[in-house]
């Protein structure tokens, strides 16, 4: 058939055409529609390259299933519903695509501020370790007895065999230089 006979055949000719290949017929569709489908797009979208780039996908989804398309398919009516869901599949894409992005970013967000906590505990650490080594060894010895074996001041002055003033009298001290060396948010920190 020539080009000037196609433009004058119905959709229902033209989808006969189409299911055998004939490429013609294919390009009279494409030429028919295109504008009212790229309008319809625009409509939805407000987006001209975009609605562009969906007419081609409908076209070649067209052109790919022209084999197995019901000859008695109303023509418009499935390039239009094809449109439609193309449309509605790629929104729910969309939305997927930004949930799992916000999740992600979500997740690096909460393990940057863990990660800084961790970072941050751990140099805190570390220096009270330095400090709490740099003690003299009896006031180092008195001072891990409370704190770490929570011993209590009696309890550290019978092991020791010494008095429970003199156990008091290290800890006030050692506390003192504590709180000198590593400031006093750092002593409230981690000694309360």
């Amino acid at each position: 058939m020539q080009d000037v006979d196609l433009k004058n055949i119905s959709d229902q000719e033209l989808l006969l055409l189409l299911k055998v290949g004939d490429r013609a017929a294919y390009e009279q569709i494409y030429h028919r529609y295109k504008f009212v489908l790229h309008n319809h797009a625009w409509n939805k979208t407000r987006n001209r390259e975009e609605s562009q780039d969906i007419i081609q996908e409908i076209f070649t989804m067209l052109w790919a299933k022209r084999e197995t398309l019901d000859v008695n398919t109303n023509l418009s009516g499935y390039l239009y519903t094809s449109l439609r869901n193309y449309i509605l599949n790629q929104i729910v894409h969309k939305e997927v695509q930004n949930k799992y992005i916000a999740s992600i970013q979500s997740f690096v967000d909460q393990e940057s501020v863990i990660a800084d906590h961790l970072v941050r505990e751990n140099q805190l650490k570390a220096l009270i370790e330095k400090e709490i080594g740099a003690l003299p060894p009896r006031m180092k010895e008195v001072f891990l007895l409370s704190r770490r074996e929570n011993l209590s001041h009696k309890e550290i002055a019978e092991l020791l065999g010494t008095t429970e003033q003199t156990v008091k009298k290290q800890m006030t001290n050692t506390l003192k230089v504590l709180r000198k060396k590593l400031g006093t948010l750092i002593y409230f920190y981690y000694f309360f």
